[in-house]
């Protein structure tokens, strides 16, 4: 099991990385709400996040079981071989799960509810945006230290 914890911890990295991936495709026209097509943006990006948060269960599970694994194989990896590298991976997956339970997840389940007003779907979206921005950046950089 030793030797194939970094391959299983790159695996969950690199779902993860799709996962935000397809995520980013939809979050990328909230750069440009206030343009003439801003409101078929939104409900473009307010859709998606109706169907993969709310509509999609149980296969929505298995993001969060994929982070859950990824987060505890880090920590065991933090364990049986502890240097700089581990425990920057720890961080390096925590915080971007941390974030998705503590403000994604809530806000794109909220954003596809569209039960707020204009102005807050808007800032929810850009929102969403600039956090899966962040999550990426962190989640490469784990995937990184595993291939490294």
């Amino acid at each position: 099991m030793h030797a194939t914890l970094p391959i299983v911890l790159g695996a969950g990295a690199g779902f993860l990385l799709a996962v935000l991936w397809f995520d980013l495709m939809f979050d990328v026209q909230a750069r440009r709400l206030e343009a003439p097509d801003g409101d078929a943006r939104l409900a473009s990006i307010a859709d998606y996040y109706r169907r993969v948060t709310i509509e999609a269960f149980p296969a929505n599970r298995l993001v969060a079981t994929v982070m859950v694994v990824t987060i505890v194989g880090s920590f065991v990896q933090l364990w049986r071989t502890p240097s700089l590298a581990a425990l920057a991976s720890v961080a390096l997956v925590v915080a971007p799960v941390g974030l998705a339970g503590r403000r994604v997840v809530p806000n794109a389940m909220r954003l596809g509810t569209r039960r707020d007003d204009l102005a807050t779907q808007r800032t929810l979206a850009r929102t969403i945006l600039w956090d899966h921005v962040a999550c990426f950046a962190s989640v490469a950089a784990f995937l990184a230290l595993q291939l490294w």
